[in-house]
């Protein structure tokens, strides 16, 4: 095995896979609650290439924008709107949700915001920093009417993406468990306002004219490599 050769070509092969994650960060960077990856690489044996060890999810914060829908929400800190359809349990970060015919509150999916219905008589909700939620009924009358509780994972980072913006728990990533809102030091919900997704044009960017380099530096190590070998195989032969 030409070693050189091996290690250019792997070296090929994990900036091609860097891009290929740059691109669909970009692609979902207009997506609310969508959380950026980042491809993750290791070497093999002593020094012989490089080996891809998988997407690690990046949970930072995005900013939050006021918006129109009249049912969205956004987490301020960490955790995880639950989500049910079919039996299924799904987390989101993104809180832009519609009433239904049923009145629970459901995404673009159709996944239902759990613990959620809003009464079909209500004429307006508002939703308070620690999940409860008010209505206001004909008559003037305000009701609450339930609370939001918000999930959150040991190791969020290990979770399954199953969309854009939806993921799934995995033995890695711990069960869910229930956090409310509000408190002092933990996380708060906003109504009326989206987190947009944590990707930074710019930097997303920067990182492509630095992958590109290395795709091409690496590119004419395999260039090197092979010639070296043709020209060891001329020597060889003669």
């Amino acid at each position: 095995m030409n070693r050189a050769l091996y290690a250019a070509a792997t070296g090929m092969a994990a900036q091609q896979q860097t891009l290929d994650v740059i691109a669909d960060n970009l692609a979902n960077a207009d997506v609310p609650g969508f959380k950026r990856a980042a491809a993750t690489f290791g070497a093999i044996g002593d020094n012989l290439g490089t080996v891809a060890l998988g997407l690690r999810r990046l949970f930072e914060q995005g900013k939050l924008e006021k918006s129109g829908g009249p049912f969205d929400l956004a987490i301020d800190g960490a955790g995880f709107f639950a989500l049910e359809r079919d039996g299924r349990r799904a987390y989101t970060r993104n809180g832009s949700f519609a009433r239904a015919a049923d009145g629970s509150l459901r995404n673009a999916e159709g996944w239902r915001l759990r613990d959620v219905r809003i009464p079909s008589e209500a004429t307006s909700v508002e939703v308070a920093a620690d999940g409860r939620i008010s209505v206001d009924l004909a008559g003037g009358k305000r009701r609450e009417i339930g609370r939001i509780r918000l999930a959150a994972f040991a190791a969020p980072e290990r979770m399954r993406a199953i969309g854009s913006a939806l993921f799934a728990a995995t033995r890695e990533s711990g069960i869910a468990t229930t956090v409310v809102p509000g408190g002092e030091r933990g996380p708060k919900l906003v109504f009326g306002m989206l987190e947009r997704a944590n990707v930074s044009i710019i930097e997303a960017m920067m990182s492509i004219l630095t992958a590109q380099r290395a795709y091409e530096a690496n590119a004419k190590g395999v260039q090197a490599a092979d010639e070296m070998q043709r020209i060891a195989n001329n020597l060889h032969r003669g």
